[in-house]
């Protein structure tokens, strides 16, 4: 009798041997389990299994297009803010869409037997754990991608892309066709599905909204594993949940991107201030024109020297000789950043623009610097910083981001406390500070935001530089952007966190407000054993069904190992 007949044979009379069977197998094979062969063993019928070898054995026991793997697990231990070491038991390399569907069914069919949890990663990205799953799946989004992304002529322009794509190559990919999507978040070296399940913002969110509004279509596997394309017409429920969801209802695995027209080039402008009023004036000026400049950020210089020759690299002064007698030094300076978009034939109309709208802002007048580059050299900037400092050592160190957003009425109180008396430097790393309109958001989606028609990101972006003492040592940063939060609270300033982070459910339902239970609903309609996303401890994953009402009253899960 052939080893397969055999298998068939005991699988009907003996099931205890084929468990055996599959443990004695699982203890020969490397890591990488290549499950790309014939096996025809599928999801047990029988209990499902109760202990860590039997959990790993029925993971093997899947028949999946790609595979999944146990040696490497610690590559998916970390993320970005590089704070915690929480290691899955496996990762699960997708080739299809139905390899994910696979495993989340498999889990929920595992059910209060283990505590297994996934967590799909793109770049890995977050900072707080978010991408981690400990001891749980791990699903690398990145060996989904695609061979093709799919563009789309026409009236409205799209590009379909897989969930795991980076944003670079859909900008690479569609700049062959004249197209470009409408809004970025600064640093594109992250997947469709991460930037999808939180906001995706940068300095083009005031005229297009995040990138959660220029979404068409999404192709979502929920945490019940089941496979669903959604739209606003189409299981509009599910989509508005999706995005900006922290990926608490579903894995996005396909998106449909609103393109428009690219431009071939850019016209980068940088200007100072001294005065926070009139920089917040003038920069909340330009968000409210029609016709205005097609991106607009801003940062915040604590105590620089040289800083505008340190400009001169790249910037070139409009006077060089007034810009050389300008002094940064212990000063507290806001520098306005804006770019115009243009193809080379329209040169002078674009010069004209820029000239008419500078002339409308009150900045220092020896602080104006400017650049033309090409668009993609532009929005694919941070990654050129990045370069530098992975060749420094200093790319994979923690950072202790803080990311807020502030109301209108708050953002002169918040800046006089925090850049005045609470950051004495930003050496660290850079201070982000600009409005959006919320107009031009979504309020369907999950995103919480400040309840103004203006509010502010600030985005205080600090490295800890390893070995270091004093403004440098992850716990002075720590403590840092805890004083910010204490005082926004204090200060009752009506602040929402952007890339949220809480140790408490109760937390949570703060942040979320009157929409908390709504929130706590949809969880339980479309992730029941709240298997996804564990890294935002939001939800625990269950061990019996529970009502939305018991659900949204279960507490958060606990805070994890942090690693430094």
């Amino acid at each position: 009798m052939g080893l397969t007949s055999s298998l068939r044979f005991h699988r009907r009379n003996n099931k205890t041997f084929l468990r055996i069977f599959m443990i004695l197998v699982l203890s020969c094979i490397p890591g990488r389990t290549n499950l790309c062969s014939n096996h025809s063993v599928s999801t047990p019928k029988e209990l499902p299994p109760s202990n860590p070898l039997d959990i790993r054995s029925s993971l093997v026991s899947l028949d999946l297009e790609g595979y999944i793997s146990f040696d490497d697990v610690h590559n998916v231990a970390k993320d970005f803010g590089n704070r915690y070491q929480l290691p899955p038991l496996a990762i699960l390399h997708p080739r299809s869409v139905s390899d994910i569907s696979s495993m989340m069914k498999h889990i929920v069919h595992l059910g209060s037997t283990s505590n297994l949890t996934v967590a799909a990663r793109g770049h890995g990205h977050s900072l707080q754990g978010q991408a981690l799953a400990h001891q749980g799946v791990v699903i690398k989004m990145e060996s989904l991608r695609s061979p093709d992304i799919r563009i789309y002529k026409g009236k409205q322009p799209y590009v379909d892309v897989s969930g795991g794509e980076l944003w670079i190559n859909i900008l690479r990919e569609t700049l062959k066709y004249g197209l470009s999507p409408k809004s970025w978040t600064d640093y594109l070296h992250l997947t469709v599905g991460g930037t999808l399940s939180n906001a995706g913002i940068s300095g083009q969110a005031f005229k297009h909204g995040p990138q959660i509004n220029n979404v068409y279509q999404l192709e979502i596997v929920t945490g019940k594993g089941e496979v669903v394309t959604c739209s606003e017409k189409l299981n509009s429920e599910l989509f508005f949940s999706v995005l900006g969801g922290l990926g608490q209802f579903g894995i996005i695995t396909r998106a449909r991107i609103s393109l428009e027209p690219a431009p071939q080039m850019v016209k980068w402008i940088r200007v100072l201030y001294s005065d926070f009023s009139a920089f917040s004036r003038d920069q909340e000026h330009l968000i409210s024109k029609e016709k205005t400049f097609d991106y607009v950020e801003g940062f915040v210089i604590i105590n620089r020297t040289d800083l505008l020759n340190n400009w001169r690299s790249s910037f070139s002064p409009n006077d060089s000789t007034q810009a050389s007698r300008f002094k940064s030094d212990g000063k507290t300076l806001y520098c306005l950043e804006v770019v115009k978009y243009f193809n080379p034939e329209e040169a002078n109309s674009m010069h004209q623009e820029t000239g008419k709208l500078l002339s409308e802002l009150n900045y220092i007048p020896s602080t104006l610097f400017s650049t033309e580059v090409p668009y993609i050299e532009f929005l694919d900037r941070v990654h050129i910083a990045e370069r530098k400092l992975r060749a420094k050592g200093l790319w994979e160190v923690p950072h202790p981001w803080l990311n807020l957003l502030i109301p209108k009425s708050s953002i002169y109180q918040f800046a006089t406390e925090v850049f005045n008396n609470i950051l004495t430097s930003n050496n660290n790393g850079p201070i982000l500070i600009y409005p959006v309109n919320q107009s031009k958001w979504n309020k369907h989606t999950s995103l919480i935001t400040p309840n103004e028609d203006i509010f502010y990101l600030v985005a205080l972006l600090p490295s800890a530089v390893p070995n270091s003492s004093g403004k440098n040592d992850l716990e002075y940063l720590l403590k840092q952007n805890q004083r910010v939060i204490s005082f926004c609270a204090a200060a009752n300033l009506n602040v929402k966190q952007y890339l949220p982070h809480y140790e408490t459910q109760q937390e949570w339902k703060s942040h979320f407000g009157n929409r908390w239970e709504t929130f706590a609903q949809k969880k339980h309609a479309y992730d029941p054993l709240a298997i996804l996303a564990p890294g935002q401890r939001i939800f625990q994953k269950t061990t019996r069904q529970l009502s939305p009402i018991q659900l949204s009253k279960s507490k958060a899960i606990g805070s994890p190992q942090r690693y430094h």
